[in-house]
């Protein structure tokens, strides 16, 4: 079992317990610093808080060891998950509204996230990212059923798989069962106008 220090932790926005709170989760090699400037440009009626992944990388931070592009190990999946839990139980009240806005590899570990304990959260944003396939996270029929999830992906994306964010979408449109908000353009791995404002009034129709 990995030890992984105390999460750090940005926050931004209301002060209020009982505003829905949203978790930004960075990607591959950035930080809770970066991430969290997004905050600035969604609906200030909600809470954020920014955590950094735990495994160091490249200058940044990583929120698990993978196998490729995209693809995580299955254990240390599970450890920085566990170790996220550990965060999330000691940190959120019950009963609070919380969703989850990954970017990239944080759009996977949202993922898998949520797959692992739907009932944590309220919604999720994937954002420009795959979810966790064969990463010891049941990917099942209706394992999402009736949860909001935004979608965001750029069909000139050169990051990602293609294979694997063809598969996430059909996964979440026509399998999981989810509440789907559809944003996908031409843009590349990178939140463009269109998908921010598309995120603005998905995380606002929860305020």
């Amino acid at each position: 079992m990995t030890s992984f220090a105390p999460a750090t932790v940005a926050t931004f926005g209301s002060n209020e317990p009982n505003v829905p709170l949203v978790i930004l989760l960075h990607g591959r090699g950035s930080n809770e610093s970066e991430i969290i400037a997004l905050a600035k440009h969604l609906p200030q009626e909600a809470a954020y808080v920014a955590v950094r992944a735990p495994i160091g990388e490249g200058g940044g931070f990583a929120w698990f060891a993978n196998r490729g592009i995209g693809r995580p190990v299955a254990e240390s999946l599970r450890e920085t998950m566990d170790w996220f839990t550990t965060w999330f139980d000691g940190f959120v009240t019950h009963n609070r509204k919380v969703l989850l806005v990954g970017f990239s590899g944080g759009a996977a570990f949202a993922g898998g996230l949520i797959l692992d304990r739907p009932e944590n959260y309220s919604g999720v944003a994937i954002l420009y990212g795959t979810l966790p396939f064969e990463a010891g996270v049941a990917v099942v029929p209706n394992g999402l059923l009736n949860t909001p999830i935004l979608i965001a992906q750029g069909s000139n994306d050169h990051v990602i798989p293609r294979e694997l964010l063809d598969r996430t979408a059909q996964y979440i449109e026509e399998e999981s069962g989810a509440v789907v908000t559809r944003s996908f353009g031409a843009g590349g791995h990178g939140i463009t106008e269109e998908a921010l404002a598309d995120l603005q009034k998905w995380i606002f129709d929860f305020c």
